[in-house]
């Protein structure tokens, strides 16, 4: 069973949309103590993340997640909110993952947001099994965490690299949409059930 994290974030539909597709059971919930013993949880997240931290701050739910010893997947600010600090409302996060979160600087080659497919590479965790290095998969957002000894896969926009995923003991985190992605993204999301 699989706990989705109910929050202040916009794609918790496309989330469970994902997860009845592939016929995984699934709950959604912001009750601290379900979120601390659930099998698998997914922290989703699309918006803002000083709003979604204080929303995360006033559901009890920081201690629940960073206390969890079970796999935890968070997805676009969902992986955000895991590391230390985000630039968008100048906000402290969760602290997981040994990354800051900083916008991309619009430039002439550099749109803000970065929003389409782009391939990822570096593929260094059984969250890409069965995945290429190279595949393409779906992004939209404005921030991003840098490269870090916790990153497991890696993404080019315009003259930036950064972490499109990243991993510490069991906590995983996707920048990009998984449940957006195509066969790729199912199968990533497939990977994770099987933890």
């Amino acid at each position: 069973m699989i706990t989705i994290v109910d929050y202040a974030a916009g794609n918790i539909k496309s989330v469970t949309s994902s997860l009845a597709r592939l016929g995984a059971e699934y709950i959604l919930s912001s009750d601290p103590k379900v979120i601390a013993v659930a099998d698998k949880v997914i922290l989703p997240g699309v918006g803002n993340a000083a709003t979604a931290m204080a929303d995360l701050v006033e559901k009890g739910l920081v201690d629940a997640i960073k206390g969890r010893r079970k796999p935890l997947l968070g997805i676009c600010v969902g992986m955000q909110l895991l590391c230390r600090h985000s630039h968008e409302g100048d906000v402290d996060c969760i602290g997981l993952f040994d990354n800051d979160v900083r916008k991309f600087i619009p430039s002439s080659q550099c749109k803000v947001p970065h929003m389409g497919w782009n391939s990822i590479s570096n593929l260094e965790s059984k969250l890409f099994k069965g995945v290429d290095g190279g595949s393409f998969v779906y992004f939209v957002h404005s921030y991003y965490a840098g490269l870090s000894t916790d990153t497991i896969a890696t993404c080019r926009y315009a003259d930036e690299m950064f972490s499109a995923a990243l991993k510490y003991e069991n906590f995983y985190g996707t920048q990009f949409h998984p449940e957006k992605s195509g066969d790729v993204g199912e199968q990533i999301i497939k990977n994770f059930i099987s933890m």
